[in-house]
């Protein structure tokens, strides 16, 4: 079982052993969200099944939804439903990838941790990384595959609230990370939500500080002392993540999983919700 990071020749063995497996594609575009699909279209790994960010692993206008935001998580029940429709069961061994620096593919990762499915592994360095290993792609759509029976089971990472984020505000119990970049962060600029600026008392930590130049994830050692630094002797298990919408948080809770830091929490809210909620306070700086 891969819970983690999978690299391509380790996918590439399970593959031809014929192990029972589900490869999902999470490519995407948010200034465009049409694009995902054409990029899928355009060359995946063979028999991927393609994951649409807004579609597949989001809940917009549902009343069910377990979280606001852009990205409204769907509920556990709705989201087991939609695995069980492409054919998914307990039993497989879940590899999420994308082409675009493992920036939405985390998505489906953390989902399949809440759900309790722990065979969830992001392929590191994405559909880039498959191809640079001689690693062929199709363009064809995936062939149907028999409805599967997936059940939710405990979850395995938690999910917070706008109102579990903002009741434990200050306190030293709750340590918020934002994984936006630093100049939204620092408030100098938001091109997507009403107001610029911060959770406060939240530390920065872009996602894209993960990688490494070649688009893989960094070492669990360097990972580590990376987090520790930002922490500065704070308890990495009064960690919640947010990012603007609940998508580019988790790939900071991965890291932190690689770098032997435990299992941190969600908001999946994030400053989408916090910023179009009345009355919550706003930092910048």
């Amino acid at each position: 079982m891969y819970s983690t990071l999978i690299q391509v020749e380790q996918l590439q063995s399970l593959l031809k052993e014929g192990r029972k497996l589900m490869v999902f594609d999470c490519s995407f575009d948010l200034m465009n969200p049409a694009e995902g699909i054409k990029l899928f279209g355009t060359g995946h790994i063979p028999g991927a099944v393609y994951a649409d960010l807004d579609a597949d692993l989001s809940a917009k206008g549902d009343t069910t939804a377990a979280s606001g935001g852009r990205h409204p998580l769907p509920s556990r029940e709705k989201f087991a439903a939609w695995l069980s429709s492409v054919g998914f069961t307990n039993d497989m061994q879940a590899v999420v990838y994308d082409r675009n620096n493992s920036t939405y593919c985390g998505r489906l990762w953390w989902m399949l941790k809440w759900a309790g499915h722990d065979a969830a592994a992001l392929l590191d360095g994405g559909l880039q990384a498959w191809k640079q290993s001689g690693g062929q792609v199709e363009t064809d759509a995936p062939a149907a595959r028999p409805a599967g029976n997936f059940t939710a089971l405990p979850e395995l990472y938690s999910l917070f609230t706008t109102n579990d984020i903002a009741g434990s505000l200050g306190k030293p119990a709750q340590t918020v990370i934002d994984a936006r970049a630093a100049a939204r962060y620092r408030g100098e600029m938001e091109p997507l939500d009403p107001q610029a600026g911060h959770i406060p008392g939240a530390l920065n930590r872009p996602f894209t500080d993960n990688l490494g130049p070649d688009g893989k994830f960094k070492s669990a050692d360097v990972l580590k002392a990376e987090f520790e630094t930002i922490l500065a002797g704070r308890d990495p298990a009064t960690v919640v993540h947010h990012c603007g919408s609940g998508v580019t948080a988790t790939p900071n809770i991965l890291a932190m999983t690689l770098a032997g830091l435990g299992k941190t929490g969600l908001y999946a809210g994030s400053w989408s919700e916090w910023s179009n909620t009345p009355g919550l306070p706003v930092a910048v700086g």
